[in-house]
């Protein structure tokens, strides 16, 4: 696989991202980086249905629902796939925008990644959409040095970096805008 991602790819959300060219729709998307109290962070193991040995792992997170806020979605989110209720939801790190293939589709988001620590290491997903039981093998608490060793996929594919850095430097004060991953 080359830079797909996925999370909620259910369809659930998709407006129009003013700043990002005319007429362009795209998924608005919340994202969490969620770290327990030793600095590690929590990723889904995903793959594309009709090919499971394409993997990867990526940040909870998924498409916003009716009115709902960035910060709303995040939360649910985290909740459905994670199971992880007590959070404390931080500042946005970064946004991102990104288009891929995915299970017959192609997927076109605008992406936000929230920081959120929890105490709450045991996961139990209960909420997943049907796409996302067909595409979602498991989730991993990875450290830093896990994260950057690692020759598996990973979404954001500089996530590695951008972990270190957040866990050196705290968060960015302004959200840093990533570069597109468009496949």
């Amino acid at each position: 696989m080359t830079a797909r991602e996925t999370g909620d790819v259910a369809g659930r959300g998709a407006g129009d991202v003013t700043g990002y060219g005319a007429g362009v729709v795209r998924r608005r998307v919340a994202r969490v980086v969620l770290l327990d109290p030793d600095d590690r962070i929590l990723l889904l193991n995903g793959y594309e249905p009709d090919d499971p040995a394409q993997t990867w792992w990526f940040t909870p997170g998924g498409g916003l629902e009716g009115d709902e806020t960035r910060e709303q979605a995040a939360l649910r989110e985290l909740a459905e796939e994670t199971g992880i209720t007590d959070v404390e939801l931080g500042p946005v790190l970064w946004r991102r925008i990104c288009s891929f293939p995915f299970d017959g589709r192609r997927w076109d988001q605008d992406e936000w990644y929230y920081l959120a620590r929890t105490t709450q290491t045991a996961t139990a997903p209960a909420g997943l959409t049907e796409l996302e039981a067909r595409s979602v093998a498991g989730l991993r608490w990875w450290t830093s040095a896990e994260l950057s060793a690692a020759r598996e996929t990973v979404y954001p594919t500089r996530l590695a970096e951008l972990l270190h850095r957040l866990l050196d430097e705290g968060p960015p004060s302004a959200p840093v805008v990533l570069a597109p991953e468009i496949v």
